[in-house]
């Protein structure tokens, strides 16, 4: 296992995935009752942008820098963006979240946070970014078993992160397993799988797949920063989300036509579309 996120950090698909994970953590926590949070692939929790591995890609100047420098952003990433500007003293952008720390400033006393990181180095690393957290556990194991291993929870609400590093050809087809697998023990869950655009076809296969999942709605959101029939690499990204808060689906539909415009060229487009319990398609350029 040799993927780091450094490397990646504060780019275009963090940018998507993190909205969508902070306007669902904000959604759950207007009722009192508990929550979980299950990161299976979490990473460190804090990423350096000027450290030597995100220095390396610069992929953050087109992701998280734009949107940082945007004056009066949707009220909607407020509490992102907030996040960001608490962990950098002046307006000079440093300092970049991960999302177990999006998930930790956005949950309360009540809630309880479920950390897995595989790699050691950066399990170690996450440990002690987060040793002074009570509500807060951390798993160093391979991440497709989490679900099987910690679910169900006490807690009856829950949201389950699946974010692998891609570096296997199966992993699509494990994030299947793993939504699967998460649905079965808590029919409830809320399952996020963050995926990339770069292979349509392959991309086609895995819709096909959720369609026939145990999940009981599914919705697709995926925000393209360069056009999807090009070899360039990382085109765009996807969330799939199980069981969406029912107002996320019109939040998405304000906030994607928004990124698309400070994220992207011409080039970009945005997609929403619900797989299973279909509703609407909706699609931008």
């Amino acid at each position: 296992m040799n993927y780091r996120h450094a490397f990646h950090a504060g780019n275009h698909a963090d940018v998507l995935k993190h909205i969508v994970i902070s306007r669902i953590i904000t959604l759950l926590t207007q009722k009192d009752t508990p929550i979980a949070y299950l990161d299976t692939h979490a990473g460190i929790g804090l990423y350096d942008l000027q450290a030597s591995e995100a220095s390396r890609t610069g992929e953050w100047l087109e992701g998280i820098k734009p949107l940082f420098d945007t004056p009066n952003p949707p009220a909607l990433i407020t509490p992102y963006i907030d996040i960001i500007k608490a962990l950098n003293i002046s307006n000079t952008l440093r300092y970049y979240p991960g999302s177990p720390t999006i998930a930790k400033v956005l949950m309360r006393p009540q809630d309880h946070i479920i950390l897995n990181e595989k790699h050691p180095e950066d399990s170690l690393v996450l440990k002690k970014n987060f040793k002074h957290d009570g509500n807060t556990t951390i798993h160093c194991q391979d991440g497709w078993l989490l679900p099987k291993a910690v679910l169900p929870t006490k807690e009856k609400r829950i949201v389950v992160l699946i974010d692998p590093p891609f570096e296997q050809e199966n992993e699509l087809e494990l994030c299947v397993k793993s939504l699967t697998e998460s649905i079965k023990r808590m029919r409830q869950a809320i399952v996020i799988i963050w995926y990339p655009i770069k292979d349509q076809k392959t991309l086609n296969h895995f819709y096909n797949s959720l369609k026939q999942s145990n999940a009981p709605k599914l919705l697709k959101a995926e925000l393209m920063i360069k056009p999807t029939d090009n070899d360039l690499g990382l085109n765009g990204s996807g969330m799939i989300i199980a069981n969406p808060p029912w107002k996320l689906e019109s939040e998405l539909l304000s906030l994607l036509p928004f990124l698309t415009n400070v994220l992207t060229e011409d080039t970009g487009k945005w997609q929403i579309n619900w797989l299973i319990e279909e509703v609407s398609t909706v699609t931008k350029k």
